[in-house]
């Protein structure tokens, strides 16, 4: 993937090496929270609540907020600048998250405490995408989903989040899971949601180079490289067969595949309308 180059808009929180740990209980919930996420898939704003009531977390300082200089932080920087661009020029109004990169654990104004074990989320009450650097060191290794793309599809997808928080998508999720009648009712919902932002990954890919004057683009093999990590991060993979379908809230790796290419090859949001297949 080309990125080098790309348009920095700065504006990013860096709390990397603050020390931000966990106290009495850290261990316990930061076990909790892998397992959730990355076996039954709960939304993270779940989480990091529940972790930061049981395992008596501290709370993370403020980080300076510029135009991080590492190669991690740059790449951070230029992708996240490139997919607020495409949705700009597709929402009128649309105003970008921020976006914090962290270490281990982290505050957010109004979604708990947030622990790097839960992987990468983003917190509606604060509309802030939070990233722990090292979850894309996980999908190499463990998950076998490395490449750039792979992790601007992380990216993309986090701020895919935020604009379901501008169109009302996910409010309308929330108070149709409160009128569900069961778990898998509304883990349908969830599971529409997350396929969602799957497609809208997809919509940002497919405009990345026409907003950037060809500055951030896929090249070939970019493309795989995401499908390769939307695969990897299927409910049914992480949970080896053992969960229900009931039980999904993120999507198999076959639907996840599905909507990014279906987000990529059309360009276009109004493609991504997951909730008319409930």
């Amino acid at each position: 993937m080309r990125w080098r180059g790309g348009r920095r808009g700065g504006g990013i929180e860096d709390r990397r090496g603050m020390g931000a740990g966990v106290a009495g209980g850290g261990i316990g919930a930061a076990v909790l929270g892998i397992i959730v996420y990355l076996v039954f898939g709960i939304d993270p704003q779940v989480t990091t609540q529940v972790a930061g009531q049981l395992g008596g977390l501290g709370q993370a300082e403020r980080g300076e907020v510029g135009t991080p200089e590492d190669e991690a932080g740059l790449f951070v920087d230029v992708i996240g600048t490139n997919v607020n661009d495409v949705w700009a020029s597709q929402m009128p109004g649309y105003q970008a998250p921020g976006f914090v990169l962290y270490e281990q654990g982290t505050s957010t104004d109004g979604c708990g405490y947030g622990q790097a074990a839960m992987g990468p989320f983003y917190c509606p009450a604060d509309r802030t995408v939070y990233l722990d650097l090292g979850f894309w060191q996980v999908m190499s290794e463990q998950l076998g989903a490395g490449g750039d793309f792979a992790k601007a599809y992380v990216i993309a997808h986090e701020i895919g989040h935020h604009v379901q928080t501008l169109t009302g998508a996910s409010d309308q999720v929330r108070q149709a899971q409160s009128r569900a009648r069961s778990e898998g009712e509304a883990n349908r919902y969830s599971v529409a949601l997350e396929l969602q932002a799957d497609c809208y990954a997809g919509v940002w890919a497919a405009n990345a180079a026409a907003v950037s004057g060809g500055a951030v683009a896929l090249e070939a093999g970019s493309l795989e490289e995401g499908m390769t990590a939307a695969s990897a991060i299927g409910d049914d993979r992480l949970s080896g067969g053992r969960a229900s379908p009931e039980s999904f809230t993120h999507g198999t790796s076959a639907q996840r595949m599905e909507w990014l290419r279906r987000g990529y090859d059309s360009g276009d949001p109004a493609a991504c309308d997951t909730f008319a297949r409930l």
